[in-house]
C-alpha cells in the first residue's frame, strides 16, 4: 500500500481511510444514506446507539435509520434532527445468536429489493452494541466499501479466521488473503450490497444443506466475498474498535465507533 497521511491506495488502486477528512467533497450533491441496525437480541444498545449517532454520524445529512427487530414496542423514541428517521422493520424471532448472525443477510437481501433501493442512496451495515465516539461523514462512502478488523489489522493473512474447511461455500484457501474485514460495519450502493448480501445469503444456504456453519458466521462468509469482489475503499480500525479488549496503538488519533462494554453469554441467551 502506498500511503501519505490520513489516506492510502492499495494495491487494486482503492482509497483507504485513516483519519481522513475529506467529506466536503461529497457537499455539492448530498447522499441520502439508510444505516441497518439488527436489534434483535440487543435492543437494550438502540437507545445510546441512536443518541450517539444524533451526535456523530453523517452530521447534516439524511439518513434514515432502519431497526431490524422481533420487538417493535420496545424500539427507545430519541429525537432526531431534521431530515433523519427511524424506520422499524420487524422480522422472525430465532433462537440462536448465531441464527441471527447467520440470517442477516437475508434479511438485508430481501429489503433491500422491497424498499431500500427506491429510498436511499448509500446502505451503512452496522451492530447496534456500539456507541459513535467522533465525526463520522460521508467520507466512508464508496461503491463498496469494507472496514478492517480492529483484531487482524496488522496480522499476516495466513494468522486470519477465514473460514479454511474446504466444504463451506465460505473456504479461502491459506495462501490467499489481503485483508481481514469485520462483519460489524459494512456498505455501499444498494446495488452492490443487495449483490453482496444476497450472494452470501445463497452461500450460508448451501452451507446449510451440507451441515456446516462457517467458523465465523456471516463475518466469514464476508471476507469471502470481498476478497474476490474488491472493495472500492477500505476503512481503518478507528471504524469500528474494542477499547476493552484491545490496547489502542498511537496512529489510531480517532475512535470514530467503539464497543459498549457488555456481558456477551447473558445477552445472547
Amino acid at each position: 500500500m502506498s500511503s501519505r497521511r490520513g489516506y492510502g491506495i492499495l494495491n487494486w488502486f482503492c482509497p483507504s481511510l485513516f483519519f481522513c477528512c475529506c467529506w466536503i467533497l461529497f457537499n455539492a450533491h448530498p447522499p441520502f444514506s439508510g444505516v441497518l441496525v439488527v436489534g434483535l437480541r440487543y435492543m437494550v444498545f438502540l437507545e445510546l446507539f441512536l443518541q450517539t449517532a444524533e451526535k456523530h454520524f453523517m452530521v447534516g445529512h439524511r439518513v434514515t435509520y432502519y431497526v431490524f427487530t422481533d420487538r417493535p414496542a420496545d424500539v427507545p423514541r430519541v429525537p432526531l434532527a431534521e431530515g433523519r428517521q427511524l424506520v422499524v422493520l420487524e422480522v422472525r424471532k430465532y433462537a440462536r445468536w448465531q441464527d441471527v448472525s447467520m440470517h442477516r443477510m437475508e434479511m438485508i437481501s430481501n429489503f433491500s429489493r422491497q424498499r431500500f433501493l427506491r429510498e436511499v442512496d448509500y446502505l451503512v451495515c452496522v451492530d447496534v452494541d456500539m456507541k459513535f465516539s467522533d465525526h463520522m461523514g460521508v467520507e466512508i462512502l464508496s461503491p463498496l466499501f469494507g472496514t478492517l478488523h480492529p483484531s487482524f489489522y496488522r496480522a499476516a493473512h495466513e494468522d486470519f479466521t477465514y473460514e479454511r474447511r474446504p466444504r463451506s461455500q465460505a473456504y479461502i484457501l491459506r495462501e490467499e488473503g489481503d485483508f481481514y474485514y469485520v462483519g460489524g460495519f459494512f456498505g455501499g450502493s444498494v446495488v452492490e450490497v443487495l449483490q453482496l448480501t444476497t450472494v452470501c445469503h445463497q452461500a450460508m444456504v448451501v452451507d446449510r444443506a451440507n451441515a456446516i456453519e462457517a467458523v465465523c458466521h456471516d463475518e466469514s462468509h464476508l471476507n469471502r466475498y470481498l476478497l474476490y469482489h474488491k472493495p472500492t475503499k477500505v476503512l481503518s480500525p478507528e471504524y469500528l474498535w474494542d477499547e476493552r479488549m484491545l490496547q489502542r496503538p498511537p496512529f489510531l488519533r480517532k475512535l470514530r465507533y467503539v464497543a459498549v462494554p457488555k456481558n456477551h453469554t447473558e445477552i445472547r441467551n
